[in-house]
């Protein structure tokens, strides 16, 4: 995989995790809060995981079906492109893998 797509898909979602943090501790202390949309905007540039995994870790934003349906579809779709990159990139074999070590049950 493109090291350059990787590395982007690992800070966007680490900047997803703090995120939620960040507003998690700002709602605790009732102060100006993230903006949902910017929540939205990291989510649909590639960081629905890392916000999901916040939102969960954190128990933030768990009540808006929004986000409870919306992010999770966008992390899935973030895990196909980055599958289906990998599969355009001729390393088929990798990719199959990946996806028998998803669907195995061991």
């Amino acid at each position: 995989m493109n090291e350059l797509l990787l590395t982007y898909f690992i800070v966007i979602n680490i900047v997803g995790v703090g995120m939620m943090y960040r507003d998690k501790q700002k709602a605790k202390r009732h102060e100006w809060r993230i903006a949902e949309s910017t929540l939205w905007t990291v989510a649909a540039i590639g960081g629905a995981l890392g916000g999901l995994i916040g939102m969960y870790c954190y128990r933030h934003k768990t009540k808006h079906t929004s986000f409870t349906v919306g992010f999770p579809i966008l992390a899935a779709l973030d895990l196909l492109f980055l599958f289906c990159y990998q599969l355009s990139t001729n390393d088929v074999v990798l990719s199959v893998k990946i996806l028998e070590r998803g669907f195995s049950s061991e």
